[in-house]
Formats: C-alpha cells, structure tokens, sequence
C-alpha cells in the first residue's frame, strides 16, 4: 500500500476573518500559553550558555564579534598611518607594514563587512518576518563558531610575525612564491570563513523564502528581506569562484602544481579573474544590506511608506546582477582586449542607474514625509553625502583611459573607503542605534551619539580626501615610506591626524555601545513608531520572539493592521503555546505564504560548537603541512555533523498534525520542495556548482590564453577509465532516484537494494576516475594539473555523496527513514542530481575535449 496517500494536509479556515481574530483569549489560556512557551524557549544558564542557539543569542555574538574584528583592523589602520605620517619612517619595517596592510584589509572585508551584514541578518530577520527563529538555528551557530575560531586564527598571526604580506587579494606569483605559511593562513583560514559565509547565507535566504508569517506575499514582504534574498544569492555566486580559486592556489602551495606559474604554462591572470569575480560583487554585498538598514530607517523617520517599493525591489535585484560583470572593472591595466574594456566599462557605468533609484526613492519619501532628524537619521544623511561621493569618483575609474593613470595610487585607497565607509560603515552604526532598542531594551545617548557622528564624519573626510589629491600627485599604494622630496608628506600628515579624529569617534561610540545603562528607565515599545514587526516585541524580552506568529496583509502591518500588536500578545494568532515544550516555527509556500506546515528547530546543543572545532582542524593544520591530524579532524567534524543531523533533523514526529490556533490545523513534518531542508540543499549546490563552473572556467581559460595548452606530446586522460567513471557516476544517480521512487511507493527493501547498490558504485566511479588520470604528472604544466583538479574535485564530492547514501539506507535500516517520512532521501537525490551533471561535464572535459583541442 502507498502511504503517501495519507499524507496529512492542511485542514481548517484561512485566511482568518476578523470575526475569528476578535474572539477573546481567556486569561488562564495566556498565561498557560507564556509559560509553556517560557519553558521551550529558555536561554541556557551559566557555563551552558554558550550551547543557546536562539537568533537572538547567536545574532549578538556575530556582531560584537564581526565589531571586535573591524576594530582591531582599524588599530592596524592606524599603525599604518603612523607610518606614512612622515617621509622615510621607521615606525614600522617593510615587512610588517606588508603584514598590517594585508590583515587590514583582509579582516575588514572578510572578518567585518559580510560577516556584520548576516551577523545583523541572523539577529533581525525572524523579527521583521514575524517568525521564532531562524529555520536552522544550529547551522547559525555553527557558521558563527566557525568564524569566530577562523578569525581568531588569521589575525593571530600578526602575534608571531606570520602573517600574509602580499595584499588582500593575494597576487601571484608574489604570494605563491612567497616563504613562510603567510599565504597559508590567508588560504585556508578565509576559506574556512568563507564556509561561515555561504552557512549563513543558505540559512538567510531559506528564512526569506520559507518563514515569513501566514499572509505575507513576496509583494509586501520588508525591503530588508528582499535585500537579504538578494545579497544572500550574491554571496552564493560570488564567493565559490574564489573558493576555486583558493583551491587551486592552495595546490599549487602544498603540491608544486603550476596553475599560475607561466614556466610551466600557467597564468597568473587567472586568479585575478577569480579573485575579482568575487571582489566587485563583493562591494555591492557590502553596500546592499546597508541600503537594507535605511529602507527601514527613512520610513520610519518620514512616518510614511517607503515611495516606489517595487522600483527599489527591481533595482536591488538589477544592481546585484549588474554587479557581476563588473569584475574587470579591476584589471584594465592588465593587458585585456579593446572590445572587453569597452563592455565591462559600460556596465561599470551602467551599475549607477538601479543604485541611483534607491537613492532617490530614499530622498523622495523624506520629501513627502514629516522628517525629524532623529539620531539614527544623521547617520543614514552622513552615509549618503559620503556614498554619492564615492560614486562619482566610481564614475570616473570606470572611464578606462583615467583608470589607466590613476591605478594602484591612494586615489584608489580614497575611492574605496568613500564607498565602503559611506555604503557599509555609517549604515550599519546608524543601525545599531535604530536596533538598540530591538535586542537591548535601552536606548543609546543622543548626546554621545552626536559627539561620535560628527568626530567620525569630520575624521574620515579629512583622511581620505586629501589621498584623492595624493593619489593624483603620484603615490602609490602599498608603499611603506616615500621620499621628502616627492612632496606628499603634508598630505599625509593630513590623512594621519584625521585617521586619529575618526579613532576618537569611535572611541566615544564603543563606550556608549558598552557602557552600564541599568539605570535606564524602561522605554516605550516601539520608540521610533516603526511600523515593520520587529517593534512588536515584548519589553522586557522574552526569548520566543512573537508571542503569535501573526497573520499579516500590509507592508507596515503595525501602522495599517487595527489592532495587530494587541491580538499577538493576547496570543490570537497562530502557535500561541507549546504543549510539548517544543521550539517550533510555521513554514509557509515561498510566493503566497500560505502555512504549508509546523517545523519542530533545533535547541541548544554543544554538537555545533565540536563540529566547529574539528573543521577548524581540517583547514589549519594544513597550514602548517600537517595533513595526518587534519584528516582525523575532517574524519571527526563528518562524525559530529552526522550525529547532529540523525539526532535532530527529519525526526518522525510523534504527531502528524498540530493544531496552531485559529481553527487551522497542519502538518508537522515536509519533504521534497515544501520542506525548508530541499530548498537548503538546493541553494548550497548552487554555490557548488559555481564553485565547479568556476574550475572548468579555468580550463578554458588556458586553452584561450596559452598557445602550449596542451603542450606538445602531452598525455591525456585514460578514455576507458573516463567511460566507466562516467557511466558508474550515472548509474549512481538512477539508482538513487530509483530508490527514491520505490521507497515512496512502500517498496522499502528494494529501495534499501538499490542504496547499497548505488554506494559501490559510487565507489567504483570514483576510483575510475582517479585511475583516468595516474599517467599524468600534474607538477610538470598546468594541463595535467587541471585535469587533476577537476578529478580531485569531482571524487571529494563523490565521497560526500557515498556518506549520504549511508546516511539514508542507515535511516531505513532504524526507521528514521520511512516510506512517508523520506526528507532525508529527497535532499540527497537532489544532491546526486547536481553531482552527476558535475561528473558527466568532468567525463566531457577529460575524455572528449583533449581530442577536440588536438
């Protein structure tokens, strides 16, 4: 029999009518319902603290955290403009001027500016779409583990005089052929950050699409949402391109490969096509979420709706794709063709128009609002003056023949901290002082706020202004002393006293940030009049977030909605209550919000912060080339992640529906596209598979860029070897689906038949496709070396693909895994339908392209 025929659904009236939503809630069911909820949603105590998992928790670590990091680069800033004070210092040496300028600028893109905008996104995001929680609360604090441990170690190794010295976007050959294990630690300990990253970004776009409130369309959602989809899809396809990178830089390191050695037929340009792949995407995922915080300031601040909602959804999704080719933007020095500079300075040019429309909507709804300069206000007024700044001078380098005299001078250093200061820097302060109130209960000083703004504002603007004019005069950047007698030396003093002006500012900000405000009186609700949900939070907090996950119909349901905030708290709308002290969430459909079912989210666990450490190990200890306890650590990380999800995702519940107030009943378990599990797996494979094309990339980069790819007389993969790997890999993936099928139409010893079968082979493609290649030598030219690559790349994935076909079959074997209850095995059949197009387009690239190209 099919039980899949029996599959709960949804049953009973939604929406709700306003007659159902007055029905008064008895006393004695509130406050059953608060301590219900009270007791699933408690904060760890003591020591067991640090094992919560709760948004709230996580989110204000990541920013103390990403805050921590910015500060310490902004020391480093400082040693550095101590240095270029005067001509011919001696503050610091060249090599450790090379260190602090890299770390700099490595910790504030890496370790600060995306790191704070998901920080802040993980912290706000259930609160402004009316949910309890993120859908993965343990993927949030392992992702924040794993950058705390990964920041931890790159900055440290300023201590022991190890740290990368070749910039932050680590140019070869100087980096590769660099000594020591700087270069390393840049590698591997940003890698292991950028898998924070993509964990967050996964967790950012699923909450958008998954967990938004009963009612709230696509079409009213909060710009801060449309702006986390946005920034999060840009995250995925920006930075897999520099993991490639990564990858191969790092073979190249530890194995002699030549990816980017010209002897060998290898090509530096490369990596600045993947570095910068990443890096100009980079800047708008930096300036997006600051434009987010002030799409929430201004309407607020105007008491209006935002003017021309859709015009600013449009542009924040035209601006992200524009931003993508943009990356040569970077490289018009490096020798391109006429007709690529012309393109790309084109989109350059062309990026200012979606931008330039959120700018003025912002503008246009101060205009028709009623304004009161309010703190959070002047620092979004401050950003903008200082943004629109930095856009203009963008303007100008993207006019190919003034880029060619200005490139790699200060009026590039001045260029960019205009735009990242103004885009990132000044959003996200006046953000903390909107939000305060939000995580904090308090509120900041007016007074202290004001000294901070105007040190910091006069500050920057007396530093980095006057580097547009010393870049223009001549100096280059990433030089740690001039001459007295190149006459920039005014100049920089300049710069310097005002870097120490901008230190004060934020000298005054972080004291009131930390101050003691226990003697505060309790403030208002909403204190700004906000009319988004996240205001609608109790005072004092409680760790539930709503208090009833609402049922919304407008874009700023508490100015338009009668009523709302007073029927949460009475606990009106939906999972009032906990009766089994269970965390638990509503998913709704991605376009409509219409409740698809309850999701039971993870509680605290210490499983996250060990899975943190032990993949800590799998990317540190390569640096220092010991590989024998980085394989114990990856062994052991694969342990604890397994152990987490068999123990606490895709359970069987103990009931199949759950009743979540106002009539509505649904159901609490989803598999396939309903389920937020699928979509997970579906947006990280799409970074994956970025990751790929961006190595395939490469090989044909060399056969377009280098006349001796392949070299003459080369070896070439095995063919047969390259058949059989192709078609194991493809019976794999039949097998899978296979099993899939018959496992939901209760065939459940067959589909446990085809799971061991499709495991061997698995295996046996694997070893085929290693086998393909044993005749190639990949440290004597680049040709060999990528096809070893793609190898490696493809058989890594494999391995993961026979450990979650092991996964599956042991669920069947202990019941985790049922007929009805398959989530686990659609996610992983999801997985192989990615997994074998990798294969067969690696099979092409092995076994058919070489005889293409002779």
């Amino acid at each position: 029999m099919n039980e899949r025929e029996h599959l709960p659904v949804a049953t009973g009236p939604y929406p709700p009518t306003e007659e159902m939503l007055a029905v008064p809630v008895s006393k004695e069911e509130q406050e059953r319902g608060k301590a219900e909820l009270r007791a699933a949603w408690k904060t760890p105590e003591g020591w067991r603290y640090f094992s919560a998992v709760n948004n709230t928790e996580v989110g204000v670590w990541y920013c103390l955290t990403a805050f921590a990091f910015m500060l310490i680069a902004g020391l480093l800033a400082l040693a550095i403009r101590v240095q270029l004070a005067f001509p011919d210092n001696t503050f610091l040496d060249a090599d450790r001027f090379n260190q602090f300028f890299t770390m700099h600028g490595s910790a504030m893109m890496f370790l600060f500016a995306v790191p704070m905008f998901e920080a802040i996104s993980i912290l706000l995001l259930p609160a402004f779409c009316g949910a309890r929680d993120m859908p993965f609360p343990r993927l949030s604090a392992f992702g924040y583990w794993c950058f705390l441990i990964g920041g931890c170690f790159v900055l440290g190794s300023l201590i022991f005089d190890a740290g990368p010295k070749a910039g932050w976007f680590m140019y070869p050959p100087l980096a590769t052929k660099e000594e020591g294990i700087g270069p390393d630690v840049w590698l591997l300990g940003l890698s292991f950050i950028e898998v924070a990253s993509i964990a967050a970004a996964v967790e950012l776009i699923v909450g958008s699409l998954k967990c938004r409130p009963p009612g709230m369309r696509v079409n009213i959602m909060p710009l801060y949402a449309w702006y986390v989809m946005v920034v999060g899809g840009m995250i995925l396809f920006a930075f897999p391109p520099l993991i490639a990178g990564d990858f191969l830089f790092e073979l190249e390191r530890s194995f002699d490969w030549p990816f980017f050695d010209p002897t060998r037929g290898g090509d530096p340009v490369l990596w600045q096509h993947l570095f910068w792949i990443f890096g100009h995407p980079e800047v708008y995922i930096v300036f997006l979420p600051s434009i987010a915080i002030a799409a929430m300031i201004v309407p607020t601040v105007a008491q209006r709706p935002i003017v021309g909602y859709s015009w600013i959804v449009l542009s924040a999704v035209g601006t992200g794709f524009l931003s993508f080719g943009l990356w040569v933007h970077h490289m018009f020095t490096t020798g391109l063709p006429q007709l690529s500079l012309g393109f790309f300075s084109a989109a350059s040019e062309a990026v200012v128009i979606p931008t330039g429309i959120q700018l003025f909507a912002f503008v246009a709804t101060l205009m028709v609002g009623r304004v009161k300069m309010s703190l959070p206000m002047l620092w979004i007024a401050g950003a903008l003056a200082i943004f629109v700044a930095g856009g203009l001078t963008g303007v100008m380098l993207a006019i190919v023949p003034f880029n060619w005299q200005v490139h790699d001078t200060y009026f590039i250093v001045a260029h960019l901290h205009y735009t990242l200061f103004g885009g990132m820097v000044f959003p996200v302060i006046a953000g903390v002082y909107y939000f305060y109130p939000f995580f904090r209960k308090k509120l900041l000083s007016e007074t202290l706020g004001r000294w901070a703004f105007w040190l910091i504002f006069t500050g920057f603007n007396v530093t980095f202004l006057p580097m547009h004019l010393t870049g223009l005069r001549g100096m280059p950047r990433r030089i740690f002393t001039y001459p007295e007698s190149a006459g920039w030396g005014t100049l920089n003093m300049i710069s310097t006293v005002g870097a120490f002006v901008i230190a004060a500012g934020f000298a005054v900000f972080v004291y009131d940030l930390l101050r003691s405000k226990k003697n505060q009186p309790q403030i208002p609700r909403n204190p700004w009049g906000a009319g988004t949900l996240e205001f609608s939070h109790d005072v004092p907090d409680e760790a539930w977030g709503v208090r009833s996950i609402p049922h919304v119909t407008s874009r700023y349901p508490l100015w338009e909605q009668d009523k709302i905030v007073e029927r949460m708290d009475a606990g009106r709308y939906y999972l009032p209550d906990a009766p089994d002290h269970q965390r638990e969430t509503i998913v709704t459909s991605v376009i409509d919000a219409k409740p698809v079912y309850v999701q039971r989210v993870t509680g605290p666990a210490w499983i996250t912060l060990w899975a943190a450490g032990f993949t800590g190990g799998a990317f540190i200890f390569p640096t220092f080339h010991m590989y024998a306890p980085a394989i114990v650590c990856g062994a052991f990380a694969i342990v604890c992640v397994l152990y987490w999800l068999w123990t606490a995702t895709a359970r069987p519940p103990k009931d199949q529906m759950r009743d979540v107030g106002l009539g509505l009943r649904l159901p609490t378990y989803a598999s396939g596209p309903d389920s937020v599990g699928w979509w997970a797996v579906w947006i990280t494979m799409l970074g994956d598979a970025t990751a790929y094309a961006s190595l395939v990339f490469g090989f044909f980069f060399y056969w377009t860029a280098r006349p001796d790819f392949p070299p003459e007389g080369a070896a070439h993969p095995t063919g047969l070897w390259v058949a059989c790997a192709a078609a194991a890999l493809f019976l794999t993936w039949a097998l899978t689906v296979t099993a899939r099928e018959v496992n939901r139409r209760g065939g459940v010893a067959l589909a446990r038949g085809a799971l061991l079968v499709a495991m061997a082979a698995a295996a046996g493609g694997a070893a085929s496709l290693a086998a393909s290649v044993t005749a190639l030598d990949p440290t004597t030219h680049v040709y060999p070396a990528i096809m070893w690559a793609l190898m490696v790349w493809v058989v890594v994935h494999v391995g993961a693909g026979v450990i979650m076909l092991g996964y599956c079959l042991a669920g069947s074997l202990f019941g985790k895994l049922t007929s009805l209850y398959d989530a686990d095995l659609q996610n992983v059949t999801l997985f192989w339908h990615f997994l074998v197009l990798e294969a067969l387009v690696t099979a092409t690239v092995l076994g058919l392209v070489p005889g293409w190209l002779a």
